[in-house]
């Protein structure tokens, strides 16, 4: 490659892990749904899941909507579909946000900032292309004393547009000259797979979903590694 090097990173879950909202759900309802043989990892994750389904839906539809409005409106569902008779019996809305505010004190994984360093050091402008808001976002990062310039964060959610659709990655990828080494990296595969039917080479890092379910994913990934760190290293050689 003769131009520039860029690498987009998804933030939250990929450099920026759920830990603090799986916490958060423990501490408010943890031991009721333990008693309903429910841990509160896997409720945070269906929850947040299907969160992120009615947010998608609602996106593709044009009746797109701020992700804690869905978050807060799935909370009850959630539980019902765990297999809780009464959910609002189980949980108070008090308790419920509770939970989400776990999620906005979500905090940067550990080797972060060693991840970063390693691309400037070699040459890579780091950017991050989001869905959630930009002060929520610019807030991980000064919370995990990461350096992360505000203008090199991107957020589609003002634009009305949720990622994966294509029309979230287009525009960054545009934003580069056509000679530039341009590589996507997350956590999620369904997130770096879409970006790289855009044209972006692909980083996948295992360190969220640790499967990365290849067999529905119709996207080459150049690099798949078990840590952001390995991760850096990996795209570094391939560049």
């Amino acid at each position: 490659m003769t131009g520039n090097k860029h690498v987009v990173f998804d933030v939250v879950g990929t450099c920026v892990s759920f830990d603090a909202y799986f916490n958060a759900i423990d501490q408010a309802i943890g031991d009721r749904l333990r008693a309903n043989n429910i841990t509160p990892q896997f409720f945070g994750y269906s929850w947040m899941t299907a969160a992120e389904l009615e947010f998608t839906f609602l996106s593709i539809s044009e009746r797109h909507r701020p992700y804690k409005q869905i978050l807060e409106a799935v909370f009850y569902r959630t539980l019902w579909m765990a297999g809780i008779r009464n959910p609002r019996a189980l949980a108070t809305d008090e308790e419920r946000d509770q939970c989400i505010q776990g999620y906005w004190h979500l905090a940067i994984r550990p080797d972060v900032k060693e991840c970063f360093s390693k691309l400037r050091e070699n040459g890579f402008t780091v950017w991050c292309l989001t869905t959630g808001d930009m002060a929520r976002v610019r807030g991980y990062f000064e919370q995990g004393n990461v350096d992360m310039p505000l203008e090199n964060i991107i957020s589609c959610d003002s634009k009305g547009v949720a990622k994966p659709a294509l029309g979230a990655y287009r525009p960054v990828f545009e934003q580069f000259a056509a000679g530039d080494d341009k590589w996507f990296a997350a956590a999620h595969m369904w997130d770096v797979s879409a970006a790289v039917k855009v044209g972006f080479r692909g980083a996948y890092c295992t360190v969220y979903e640790q499967d990365p379910c290849l067999e529905i994913f119709d996207a080459k990934m150049d690099v798949i590694a078990d840590s952001l760190v390995e991760m850096a290293e990996k795209v570094v050689k391939a560049s």
